[in-house]
């Protein structure tokens, strides 16, 4: 199975000389230096670095993500701030992030305004990477499970409301992501074992397996303080299909190389 590495790039750079910096040199390392055959590379720059950053990989072997889109409109409406799945994606993404544990903090984000996103994204074509994870005090509590059960219900409930079960299911096989990101372990340094990683993967991936067929080889990434010292020990594992970088990901050297380490442990 190919894996995946993707930077979210958050509230960063400050300015768009640096977003083009730094996608600068990830563009002219990562053409020569991963196999993206078997690690594919992926940003997701803030929305108003989106269409610069996009347009710079243009014949470049990465891809380009947003960060988030608007519930209220897959495409226009009156909802000032937001920008929707169609903009995104005429913005030059064929991704997008939802459900981060950001969203979900700072923004409420619950079930339902998820499920929304994810029709209006797959109506635009936009591949989905859906963020799962529990917080320290739910880790704690041996919650885990638990929360990844009802926050990985957005699928199914998405599945429901398409009515035609079996072609939804098909196109999320092709058009989605989850990122396992416990929220305790997101920028604090602290980092659960691979052996506890891999068998929260294997819960997730027999979860969403369990709800249609299709989904039987989700890809489930890894992401929480992923870095280039323990890279290696998560790419062994292979029930973690790759990262979801945050820090990491703003340099280019540290970037690459745990997209080398995913790239070398698939090959």
């Amino acid at each position: 199975m190919q894996s995946w590495v993707i930077g979210n790039w958050k509230q960063n750079p400050a300015t768009n000389r640096d977003a083009m910096t730094l996608v600068d040199a990830l563009v002219s390392a990562a053409n020569t230096g991963i196999d993206q055959q078997k690690c594919q590379l992926m940003v997701a720059p803030s929305c108003i670095h989106l269409a610069t950053v996009s347009a710079r990989l243009q014949g470049s072997s990465l891809l380009c993500a947003a960060q988030d889109i608007s519930t209220h409109s897959p495409s226009v409406g009156a909802y000032t701030g937001d920008c929707s799945a169609e903009q995104m994606a005429d913005a030059g993404a064929s991704w997008t992030i939802l459900g981060h544990s950001e969203r979900r903090q700072y923004h409420r984000e619950c079930n339902n305004i998820l499920v929304q996103k994810m029709s209006n994204a797959l109506s635009q074509n936009l591949g989905i990477v859906l963020c799962v994870g529990e917080t320290q005090a739910q880790y704690d509590a041996k919650q885990t499970l638990a929360v990844l059960t009802e926050q990985l219900a957005v699928i199914q409930t998405l599945l429901q409301q398409a009515g035609q079960v079996a072609d939804c299911a098909e196109i999320l096989a092709k058009r989605l992501i989850v990122a396992y990101e416990p929220v305790w372990a997101i920028g604090t340094g602290k980092v659960p074992t691979v052996d506890e990683v891999s068998a929260t993967h294997e819960y997730i991936k027999q979860t969403v397996a369990s709800f249609a067929t299709p989904l039987a080889n989700v890809s489930v990434l890894y992401g929480g303080s992923v870095n280039t010292a323990n890279a290696d020990n998560f790419a062994a594992s292979p029930m973690i299909n790759g990262a979801l970088v945050g820090g990491a990901a703003l340099n280019a050297d540290s970037f690459l190389a745990i997209a080398g380490a995913f790239a070398r442990a698939k090959a």
